[in-house]
């Protein structure tokens, strides 16, 4: 171990000394560069390089306001579909040099609102995946905060949608054509904005052209939800289940394989979103909704 001292970081002061100015100088070229001429600036950065004059980016922050951070909100951080949307969020953000901070309200909206009020004063933005808040609040949150949505439409907010109606309407489809007739849909989240327009397209998708369709609703679109619904589901006596996402979908499966029947041949199940119906056995059909895309699109919008 060496026994040269430590050399003491230079300070502001010391930069201003050398350079025949005042502190308060130095420093907006640093917090407020716009406030001077541009070769004051230059002739400050280049002598606290230098000095090796390291700005301090906390205390910079304190006194811009300005936190170079983004907040984003997930209902369910554990749901496979929001893991990419985050990752490339966080990567979009580290190219237009910002830090993302993640927060999971666990689909609750009250809690939702908390961690958009604890949040909001650390970040300079904030994305909220899926809001559960009422319509109401999420305008109110609109107002308040610079934010932006995904999955939400309320009207004046600021919003990226990712409709899966082409796929699903494809998917229901090719159902049609292979025959089917008795078909179930097993809902997701239930103050999820894609619960509302998934079911909706699922309507219009069989209108006309089924003997049945079975609502089966759920809380909150759990896995443990849907592995519950095999009795009830075989009760029913569908030959195809569209379920709100891939999570469901996967329950669903497995519920009908313990009640003894053999998916697909007894029972079809289509699922939504392509996150882990490639992993299942025998492979799940699903429309395909790339949340990774969407994680990257709302730093840009």
């Amino acid at each position: 171990m060496s026994d040269r001292p430590l050399r003491r970081a230079p300070t502001i002061t010391e930069i201003a000394r050398e350079l025949g100015i005042s502190p308060s100088t130095v420093s907006r070229a640093f917090t407020a560069p716009r406030l001077l001429r541009p070769e004051t600036v230059e002739r400050v950065t280049r002598t606290a390089a230098a000095l090796g004059y390291v700005p301090n980016a906390h205390a910079r922050a304190l006194s811009t306001g300005l936190q170079h951070t983004i907040g984003v909100v997930v209902p369910d951080i554990a749901n496979p579909f929001f893991p990419p949307l985050l990752r490339a969020a966080q990567r979009r953000a580290e190219d237009l040099g910002y830090a993302v901070i993640s927060a999971d309200s666990d689909g609750d909206p009250a809690r939702e609102l908390r961690l958009v009020q604890r949040l909001a004063p650390q970040v300079q933005g904030l994305v909220v995946v899926g809001p559960r808040a009422p319509e109401r609040e999420v305008a109110l949150v609109a107002q308040r905060q610079r934010v932006l949505f995904v999955n939400r439409d309320v009207s004046g907010t600021p919003r990226v949608l990712a409709s899966a109606g082409r796929a699903l309407r494809d998917g229901v489809a090719h159902l049609l054509t292979a025959g089917h007739r008795r078909f179930a849909y097993v809902g997701g989240p239930r103050l999820a904005w894609a619960q509302e327009e998934r079911l909706r397209t699922v309507r219009e998708a069989l209108a006309g052209g089924v003997e049945r369709l079975v609502l089966v609703e759920t809380t909150g679109g759990t896995y443990a939800e849907a592995v519950a619904l095999g009795p009830s589901l075989a009760a029913a006596e569908v030959t195809a289940v569209v379920a709100f996402d891939d999570v469901v979908a996967h329950g669903v499966v497995d519920s009908l394989v313990a009640q003894g029947l053999d998916v697909p041949r007894d029972v079809s199940v289509l699922g939504c979103d392509d996150t882990i119906a490639v992993t299942t056995h025998p492979r799940s059909p699903a429309s395909r909704c790339r949340s990774r895309r969407r994680g990257g699109s709302p730093s840009t919008c």
